[in-house]
């Protein structure tokens, strides 16, 4: 018999998600209370949004609290990270390698 431990988020009474950890499940939470105070912050805005809008629109914006951040600080998209397959980062390890000798 196996014995595992689970950190369960948990948001008025119903089980949001489960974790391995403790860092991802508290992550989590942190997470759930901006999207709580986006939408708390949204139903005072100039556009009428239902509360599913709200709720949908609120967990957006904190799963994008980093480019929320950027877009704010300087008035600029950040840049998108690519996206790369392990095929194309084994191409391009050699190369890596071969500008770190060289340097």
């Amino acid at each position: 018999m196996a014995v595992e431990t689970k950190y369960v988020v948990v948001r008025k009474g119903e089980e949001k998600m489960s974790f391995a950890s403790k860092k991802e499940a508290d992550s989590w939470d942190k997470m759930l209370d901006l999207a709580e105070s986006f939408e708390e912050w949204l139903e005072e805005g100039p556009v009428k949004l239902d509360e599913s809008q709200r709720e949908a629109l609120g967990l957006w914006l904190a799963e994008h609290k980093e480019t929320l951040s950027t877009l704010i600080k300087t008035g600029k998209r950040p840049q998108p990270k690519a996206v790369t397959t392990p095929e194309q980062e084994e191409k391009a390890a050699p190369k890596a390698r071969a500008k770190h000798k060289a340097a």
